[in-house]
């Protein structure tokens, strides 16, 4: 009996390894966070200027920056931070959340994320394990899950959903259904479901700027919701759409009301359909079942 095999029978063994496994990818994801979105800026920037004939941003001599150089370093002092002291979680932990070498305090944020990918990770598992054969299909459900969280994260800090995360997944989704990886979805409702996810929050981009004439959402959100049906079929768009929004709609109205926010200051939209999504992902006949009680819709 291989590893995979041995995994395969002991859940409880593989949602360990799996959580493991999660906060390495969660470090990961810390440094996609936190750069990808200034990649993009730079990106853009050479971009205009090449299109406005002007010299580029980038001269020779700028420092490469991607999400493998440079290594990760202290923000304060400057400090290479060292394998041991960049072991997941637990080397947060060991120095107390302070920089070894000016002892400056570390954002909790860094660990926060490690835990979450690898709490989401194993409760992925969890969830789904008697629902879809153990491999490669529920390994795709925990890189969906580290997608949704990465996006989250990127539409929080800048209100930004990149179609370097969100284009590639939601073609690989289309993919994974059409090998057979997902029966209950198929390729016929992953391709509808990304066709209706975008053109239903399009649709209402569109319609409420003819009658206000603001951009009430980014194009962004309309490729999340593609996405989200290539995963999971066009049948699970309606119960997303609803309680993303009633949840973006209590979280919005507390800002104004608790903390005063201008409500003229946009609230991004990605997480709440991000959190719909990968909750309908593992509870999605539950959710079925309450949005049909509500609606009334398939009830007899």
């Amino acid at each position: 009996m291989d590893m995979f095999e041995f995994l395969a029978t002991h859940q409880l063994v593989a949602i360990i390894c799996v959580g493991i496994f999660g906060l390495i990818v969660g470090s990961f994801l810390n440094v996609v966070i936190y750069r990808l979105p200034i990649m993009m800026e730079r990106d853009w920037r050479n971009q205009c200027a090449e299109l406005l004939q002007q010299p580029s941003t980038t001269t020779d001599n700028e420092p490469i920056f991607n999400l493998a150089y440079p290594a990760s370093r202290c923000p304060s002092c400057g400090h290479h931070i060292t394998a041991l002291e960049n072991i997941p979680l637990f080397s947060y932990l060991w120095q107390r959340g302070k920089c070894t070498a000016c002892h400056t305090t570390i954002s909790a944020r860094y660990p926060t994320i490690e835990a979450i990918s690898a709490l989401l990770a194993m409760l992925t598992v969890w969830q789904t394990w008697h629902l879809i054969d153990f491999g490669l299909p529920l390994l795709g459900f925990v890189f969906l899950t580290w997608a949704l969280l990465t996006l989250s994260m990127i539409d929080i800090d800048h209100q930004l959903l990149p179609d370097a995360i969100t284009l590639p997944i939601l073609w690989l989704g289309i993919l994974l259904n059409l090998l057979g990886f997902y029966p209950q979805v198929g390729l016929y409702n992953s391709v509808i479901g990304a066709m209706a996810g975008y053109l239903s929050l399009w649709s209402v981009y569109m319609l409420f700027k003819l009658i206000t004439g603001k951009e009430g959402m980014g194009f962004g959100d309309f490729k999340l919701l593609a996405m989200l049906g290539a995963w999971m079929g066009w049948q699970a768009l309606p119960v997303i759409i609803l309680f993303s929004s009633l949840v973006g709609a209590v979280v919005g109205i507390s800002l104004i009301v608790i903390r005063g926010q201008d409500r003229n200051i946009p609230i991004p939209f990605g997480p709440y359909l991000a959190a719909a999504g990968w909750i309908y992902l593992l509870w999605g006949d539950l959710l079925v079942h309450w949005y049909q009680h509500m609606t009334g819709i398939g009830v007899t």
